[in-house]
Parts: C-alpha cells; structure tokens; sequence
C-alpha cells in the first residue's frame, strides 16, 4: 500500500462509496419523514356517512370506531325504532368504509412501487404468499333471534 498511484485510486473508491452512502441515508431520512407524516394523515382521516332518509348521521375515526351519531330531531315521529336501529348500522358501516377508502389513499404512495423479496434476490420466495389479503368486511343486517326467548335465556344455557 506503499504506491501512491494505488493508494489515491483507493481514497477515491472510498470517498465515492461515501457519497453513495449519505445519498442513501438521505434518501432514507426523507422516505422516512415522508412515511411518518403519511401514517400521521391516515390516522387523523374520519368517515362520515348519512342515511338516506336524512334521519341518521354518523361519524368514525380511522379505526372505524363510532365517535358521533346525530339524529335529525324528526327521527323518532318518522321512523320505527326496528328502522332506526337498521339505518344506524348501516350507516355505520358506510362511514367506516368511508374512512377506511381516506386512510388508504394517504399510505397508497408507499404501497405502489415496492420491490417484492425475488427482485432483489432472485430465487427467493414472496413476501406477498405470505401476507394473506385482509377480507372486505361484509355489509350484513343484523340477525334476528329465532325465538322469542330472552339472550340469556336457561335454554340459550350449556352449564345444566
């Protein structure tokens, strides 16, 4: 290592490799931020959602947890509690639909474009065989009993 012409050769393959690597760090801080700042948006997003009939207004947070339900002031006089309590769910489950579509509008950049494991090392297995798809939540009607005994019933009951 005593040439000179070798050893300035081997200070410039470093000082490129170093700048290589604060370019990546770079890059990485700024992904990062970006990320950070994308996830933050996606967990404020709320989803809102009136029935048809103007009678029920629901909001949720991110998570679809109910955090507001409105009732016109006319609900009780134009509705039947059975068609109340439907409308509720139903619009329930729009406005978590609705918050949902927000949230994964503010993390779709981050989601397009990502390499999967076999394009960076050729031969190896999926990443996304193993990650199942999260179902769609099904819109479903309240079930009604079959019966008209109580929930808690002693029939309903396994201990006897």
């Amino acid at each position: 290592m005593n040439d000179p012409a070798q050893r300035a050769a081997l200070e410039a393959r470093n000082a490129a490799l170093r700048t290589q690597v604060d370019s990546m760090l770079a890059n990485l801080e700024r992904q990062t931020s970006a990320l950070r700042d994308a996830q933050a948006e996606a967990v404020s997003k709320t989803g809102t959602a009136t029935s048809q009939d103007g009678l029920v207004h629901v909001v949720v947070n991110a998570a679809g947890i109910v955090t507001d339900v409105r009732f016109a002031p006319a609900s009780f006089e134009r509705s039947t509690p059975e068609k109340l309590a439907k409308s509720v769910v139903e619009v329930i489950q729009r406005a978590a639909a609705d918050a949902r579509r927000q949230a994964d509008a503010a993390m779709a950049p981050f989601q397009q474009n990502v390499p999967d494991l076999p394009d960076l090392f050729p031969g190896a297995p999926s990443l996304k065989d193993l990650v199942p798809t999260p179902p769609v939540a099904p819109v479903t009607q309240p079930k009604r009993p079959d019966d008209d005994e109580p929930r808690d019933s002693l029939m309903e009951r396994n201990d006897w």
